[in-house]
């Protein structure tokens, strides 16, 4: 084999890890990724150690979310607060605040992930709703919000952790108001506010470990 047909096969082994890492990125960001649950806040409902597909198309269509979808989104930059004058209840909407500059800087964080720290909860209040927790119970605009997913008698607390909660508010247009299904052990909405729908990164589409819990999530 002669220098120039050496050059040819690293150049060629080159070109198909560039376009494979290339394919990958692209399945990832825009159609659909694996992940494993790290979180307490979903119990019952997903637990730590299984393994998820995450739908990105829901992303990528801009679907509109749905009360009920369980979702995940880039985690605020402010997880709670410690006085009321740190937040607008008349504008109940998460802070991001670190978010990157430099175009190197974005790619690494948006597409790669690299440092990027997201949450694992469930939609409840959609725009324009008034959501309001009191007594133990969710009310959306007046009524009591049906949640069979819960376990049985688990109450709903104001807030978790914090004494400042956004626990009786309008979701803004372009948000939504989400919470993990143990209430008592998720930080959520209830203590950073609502979710830019553009911080949504994917919906929760199929489980696939363990193997008895296979199927649509």
């Amino acid at each position: 084999m002669t220098i120039s047909d050496k050059v040819k096969n690293i150049l060629e082994w080159i070109l198909c890890i560039v376009i494979a890492f290339t394919l990958a990125v692209l399945i990832k960001y825009f159609i659909g990724t694996p992940t494993i649950v790290s979180q307490e806040s979903m119990y019952p409902t997903l637990e730590n150690g299984q393994r998820l597909i995450l739908n990105r198309l829901y992303r990528t269509t801009k679907q509109a979310p749905q009360r009920g979808d369980i979702i995940t989104f880039e985690a605020p930059s402010v997880k709670a607060y410690s006085s009321y004058n740190e937040i607008d209840l008349k504008n109940p909407v998460a802070k991001y605040e670190n978010e990157p500059t430099g175009w190197f800087q974005k790619f690494a964080y948006y597409v790669l992930e690299i440092g990027k720290e997201s949450y694992i909860k469930r939609v409840i209040g959609l725009p324009g709703e008034h959501v309001k927790i009191e007594g133990g119970h969710v009310y959306i605009n007046g009524e009591k919000l049906q949640e069979d997913y819960l376990r049985e008698g688990l109450e709903t607390p104001q807030n978790v952790g914090t004494p400042i909660a956004f626990s009786d508010i309008v979701v803004p247009e372009g948000c939504v108001f989400a919470m993990g299904d143990n209430r008592s052990r998720s930080t959520d909405c209830r203590s950073f506010g609502c979710i830019p729908i553009e911080k949504i990164e994917s919906k929760v589409w199929i489980r696939f470990w363990p193997l008895n819990l296979l199927g649509k999530v």
